[in-house]
């Protein structure tokens, strides 16, 4: 009876559960407002059940039927869940009332648990109803983790990555199981159930112990790292980039996606990662993406990539999270050498405390960049700034760098009444830019003083360094803001330019400054004569200095002129200056500084004209005193600077550069490797300037530079010297001065050559080159159509000649390259962009078609393997065929696709699949065009006369007559009765080999002859005209060049040499009949000739009878005689 009573509670309990689920289930899927009230009903409905159990006799335990009755009611409806596909919302809403019932009953579970504990019930047995719940849903949904449908394993994955966060204490070997899995689909083809893998794999990396992980196995945060570098779904990366926690550890893999190719996720890095990242807590603590928690390099990364982006919304983001870095940074007011705060400096304290985490003395222009971008994200910012007296007095190269980046955007936006409240007039700047530079001398004095009378330690040289390079910075920042100030003001004009005169006449200028001076004075200058004549007073003053005790008398100068004029300088009187020979040691170092020093000067000064140097005849001496001295001495950065110099002049000076051109030519060949950078920049630029002069005054030795440069490229060489030719020649080959297309395919060879693959300055070069060059003009991509063939051959050598250690991209990669380089719908499309319509920019739609021609002539008469072979095959598919074709190019396409079936028939199967389909795609386009194709009536046609001389000439393969002549081999001791030379009697038409072989062995009394019947003539004559057999007994044809460079071993047709009367043509319909009456006589005759062989009894050695080709070596002179005379008619 308590059996039955249990039993019939089951059937009760089955009917409510199986009932109340399927109804709470379908209000959760309607809407996730009532999500709440359905929790509670389902944990009432599961809390009912578990407490229908059944005790085991003996006490051997408890059966626990409630429960196994409520886990198959939800088991049921989740499978009709698994198996919608994704995008359906009301089973997204129902998984997710799945992953929050788990989290209800474990956070259910873990209350009464406290509860029992508070009581003093210390029962450690963790199995409850929740944790069986849980174990029994995850091994449920295990197996579909590999199922075959991809919507089961969506939803399967869904469901696990929303319970996971709240599994609460499960069994060891499940959460085993369970990261195991998740592991296993990570590489699942369906992008859709990888996004649930990493969100998964995102929740259960939180809980897991990386020491608990067995050696050499990945942790969960690993692979969501790998997903994030690698994965081919950008879908993918933004699911792992935003669950995947932000700290020192992840941080450079988070960054290294600033340059992903997805744009929202690069959008993602600085809005979502970055930006929420920078403070924590309610306190505002500093954050793992905090500016100060990041390196200066990690720093500078996120700015250059962020405002560099080429999507507007990736350079908003950037820019609004640097906004966010200078609220962050700035919360501390700035503060002065005493500690006190500065009273009447109204700077943002953001800004100078994020230049201080750049690295200023960088060339790089990230900090400017950073600054700029605040300025015009932020403009309150920029209309609040004032510089007082304090800022100057007080300046550090942050505050020096900032005020200078704030002239620089007032210029920009033309803010000129800004810029005048803001800083001081010109005098008052060159006054402080003064002090500044002689208190910098003086240090530099002081510094070389204490490090000849005193013994300074490690520290203190660093720390001296450091103080001036501090002051070069500040006096650098104080002079570029100097260029973009007004000089209306005669007297800030005059004193500013006499300020800078007396810096570079000054020996002891540091180099960095050099430069900066330089463009100070041309702004201050009148015009480039101006400015040269100046530069060349100094350098004869540093070189031939006058008495110290003499007065200068231009102090006097100033007075004579007028505004716009540069101050005129009277030289004062020079003294003797000792010889070389005379000089000592010490003499002669100091003068070699100051040659180097003027050196320096020279090149500032010639980067900055324009004028030539016929207009300026100060730079004569300059010439002959300085530069060619330079040129000729041993030293090597004598000879550098010489050789720049020297180069820079030729650009303003054609003569010179006529009869310097070859100097740099031959100083490229012999120099150091040091050296050749420079030279090779001064070989271009003289190329790209005096292209023209150069090719009409030395026509006989201009085509030799490029030859050279070539054969430079493909020395052995450093990366930077081959960086640099790449670059020099891509240039002049853009420009249209070099138009060999060998010079475009060593290019090729350079781009693609695995010496290069370390080389990313060439390679990044030449990615941006050949697009550009290929897209800019119908011509270039007609060049690249002309050298493929060459090109792809030499790349194929290359390849097989690699080292063990060396990698080279694939000959289908090479294949396609040139398909995207020769594509002319991308041509089209740059030259609607530009506007370009005139037809000579106009894209030939039809190249890739010849290309296809080129193709097939190549695999026509060169020989390729079978990869080769295969690779160019499945390359025709992909070439582009325009709608409409001329004639004779379709026609001409068309002959060489049957010339390679009849010539080269392809063998491998995928070979021919691929030529098939494109020979297919070919005829059905083009249907009307090739409508009765006939290769006798194409012969007729003129245009294509070329192309049939072409095809004749083809040499069949070896391979492939030896496969045809060598098969009847297979039949042993019968062999010769299926010899292609047919075994006739004077009143018998010769057969063929298919007839042969139809006709069984031919008797052994029998012998072959090499002339035909009289009523053979019929097909001689046929023969004679040199059409083809009817195809009804095909035989085979050779060309005349492979008859004649072979002994007599092909198929011929041979004519009969009898006296009797002349062959007259017999109708196409009369030979076809007689032929096949013929071919019947014959068939009967060998048939019965087999049998009397078969019937011989004990005859088991036959006598192999003479044969004309297995035995040419014996046949008779006259038989030979006639053979080579009738393949020399053929």
């Amino acid at each position: 009876m308590p059996g039955r009573t249990l039993q019939g509670d089951a059937v009760a309990l089955r009917e409510r559960v199986f009932t109340q689920v399927p109804r709470i289930l379908d209000q959760a899927q309607l809407t996730t407002a009532n999500h709440q009230k359905n929790l509670v009903a389902l944990y009432k409905l599961q809390t009912e059940a578990a407490q229908c159990i059944e005790h085991l006799r003996k006490g051997r335990g408890v059966k626990l039927i409630g429960e196994r009755i409520f886990e198959e009611a939800v088991f049921d409806m989740l499978m009709r869940v698994l198996k919608v596909k994704k995008g359906v919302s009301q089973a997204d809403r129902l998984v997710k009332f799945v992953g929050q019932y788990i989290k209800f009953i474990n956070e259910k579970a873990a209350e009464e648990k406290n509860a029992e504990d508070t009581d003093g019930d210390d029962d450690d047995d963790d199995d409850t109803t929740a944790s069986r719940f849980t174990a029994r849903l995850l091994n449920f949904l295990f197996k579909g983790f590999s199922a075959k449908e991809k919507s089961v394993r969506f939803r399967v994955l869904q469901t696990v990555a929303e319970m996971v966060s709240h599994l609460g204490e499960v069994d060891e070997d499940i959460y085993t199981q369970l990261r195991l899995s998740l592991m296993d689909r990570v590489n699942d083809r369906e992008a859709s159930v990888r996004v649930q893998v990493v969100v998964a794999l995102s929740k259960l990396s939180g809980s897991e112990d990386p020491s608990e992980v067995e050696e050499g196995e990945p942790t969960a945060l690993d692979v969501l790292l790998d997903i994030l570098e690698h994965d081919s779904s950008p879908e993918v990366r933004r699911a792992a980039l935003l669950n995947i926690p932000v700290n020192p550890t992840t941080l450079p893999q988070i960054l290294s996606r600033t340059r992903d190719t997805d744009t929202t996720l690069r959008k993602l890095v600085y809005s979502a990662m970055l930006e929420k990242n920078l403070i924590v807590g309610e306190d505002s603590a500093m954050g793992p993406a905090h500016p100060r928690a990041c390196t200066i390099a990690q720093r500078e990364l996120i700015i250059r990539n962020g405002l560099g982006d080429r999507e507007l919304s990736v350079r908003n983001a950037a820019a609004s999270l640097l906004g966010k870095w200078v609220d962050v940074v700035g919360e501390r007011p700035a503060k002065n050498e005493e500690g006190d705060t500065t009273s009447d400096v109204k700077v943002e304290n953001g800004l100078v405390e994020l230049l201080k985490m750049l690295d200023l003395a960088a060339e790089s222009t990230v900090a400017a960049d950073a600054i700029l971008s605040v300025f015009a994200t932020r403009t309150e910012i920029f209309e609040n700034m004032e510089f007082g007296s304090v800022y100057w007095d007080k300046l550090t190269p942050e505050t020096a760098f900032l005020a200078r980046v704030f002239v620089e955007y007032g210029k920009a936006t033309n803010d000129e009444t800004r810029l005048e409240a803001a800083l001081p007039v010109v005098t008052e700047l060159a006054f402080r830019i003064q002090a500044a530079f002689n208190t910098l001398i003086q240090d530099m004095a002081t510094e070389e003083q204490e490090r000849l009378f005193s013994e300074l330690t490690e520290d203190q040289i660093n720390r001296m360094e450091e103080v001036r390079l501090e002051k070069e910075s500040i006096i650098g920042e104080l002079l570029r803001l100097a260029v973009n100030l007004d000089y209306a003001d005669e007297i800030g004009r005059r004193k500013m330019f006499q300020l800078v005169r007396d810096m570079l006449s000054h020996g002891a200028l540091p180099e960095s400054l050099l430069s900066k001076c330089l463009d100070v004075l041309r702004e201050l200058s009148a015009n480039e004569r101006d400015l040269i004549r100046v530069i060349v007073e100094i350098v004869q003053d540093l070189r031939d200095p006058g008495d110290d005790d003499e007065e200068d008398p231009t102090k006097d100068a100033d007075a004579e002129t007028t505004y716009g004029e540069t101050p005129m300088t009277v030289k004062p009187p020079r003294a003797n200056k000792k010889p070389p020979a005379e000089q000592t040691p010490d003499e002669k170092a100091h003068a070699d500084a100051i040659d180097l020093r003027c050196l320096s000067l020279c090149i500032g000064m010639l980067e900055r004209v324009n004028s030539t140097l016929e207009e300026n005849s100060t730079l004569d001496g300059i010439l002959k005193e300085l530069i060619i001295p330079s040129v000729k001495r041993k030293e090597l950065v004598f000879r550098e600077k010489g050789l720049v110099s020297l180069g820079l002049c030729c650009l303003i000076a054609t003569r010179l550069a006529v009869n310097s051109i070859f100097l740099f030519v031959t100083q490229l060949m012999s120099s150091p490797e040091v050296l050749k950078p420079s030279l090779l920049q001064v070989v271009f630029d003289v190329l790209m300037v005096h292209d023209q002069v150069l090719r009409k005054e030395k026509p006989d030795d201009f085509p030799k530079i490029v030859p050279f440069l070539i054969q430079l490229l493909a020395s052995d060489t450093s990366d930077k010297v081959r960086a640099l030719l790449c670059i020099g020649i891509s240039k002049l080959v853009l420009s249209g001065l070099i138009t060999d297309d060998t010079v475009v395919m060593n290019l090729i060879q350079s781009y693609l050559s695995p010496a290069t693959v370390d080389n990313q300055e060439l390679r990044q070069c030449l990615t941006f080159f050949f697009p550009v060059y290929c897209y800019s003009s119908p011509l270039n991509q007609r060049t690249m159509r002309k050298i493929f063939i060459d090109t792809y051959k030499v790349l194929n050598e290359a390849r097989r000649n690699l080292e063990d250690d060396e990698e080279m991209v694939s000959a289908a990669q090479i294949a396609a390259l040139f398909i995207d380089w020769t594509d002319p719908t991308k041509l089209r499309s740059a030259v609607d962009a530009r506007g370009n319509a005139d037809a000579i920019h106009q894209a030939d739609m039809s190249i890739q078609l010849d290309m296809a021609i080129d193709i097939i002539k190549s695999l026509l008469q060169d020989e390729w393997e079978k990869e080769d072979k295969k690779v160019l095959c499945q390359l025709l598919v992909k070439l582009h065929v325009p709608h409409t074709v001329d004639d004779d190019k379709i026609k001409q396409l068309k002959v060489l696709m049957h010339g390679l079936r009849s010539r080269r028939p392809l063998r491998d199967t995928t070979t021919n699949n691929a030529f098939t389909k494109f020979e297919t795609s070919i005829v059905k386009k083009f249907e009307n065009q090739l409508e009765d194709f006939s290769e006798e009536e194409y012969r007729k046609l003129e245009q294509l006369e070329e192309l049939f001389q072409f095809l004749d000439d083809i040499i069949p393969n070896d391979e492939e007559e030896v496969v045809i002549l060598e098969e009847p081999r297979r039949k042993g001791k019968k062999r010769r009765s299926d010899s292609v030379i047919t075994t006739t009697t004077e009143g018998d038409e010769p057969a063929s080999a298919t007839s042969s072989k139809r006709g069984g062995s031919r008797s052994r009394s029998k012998r072959p002859r090499l002339s035909k019947s009289d009523d053979d003539s019929d097909d001689a004559d046929v023969t004679e005209r040199g059409t083809p057999p009817p195809p009804s007994v095909p035989t085979r044809t050779l060309p005349k060049r492979s008859a004649a460079a072979k002994k007599p071993v092909q198929v011929i047709e041979i004519s009969s040499d009898s006296d009797e009367e002349p062959l007259t043509p017999v109708p196409r319909s009369t030979r076809a009949k007689q032929r096949r009456e013929t071919l019947k006589i014959k068939e009967e005759r060998l048939n019965a000739e087999n049998d009397e062989i078969v019937d011989e009894d004990g005859d088991t050695t036959t006598e192999i009878p003479f044969d004309s080709i297995m035995d040419g070596d014996t046949q008779d002179e006259d038989e030979e005689e006639e053979v080579n005379e009738l393949l020399g008619e053929y």
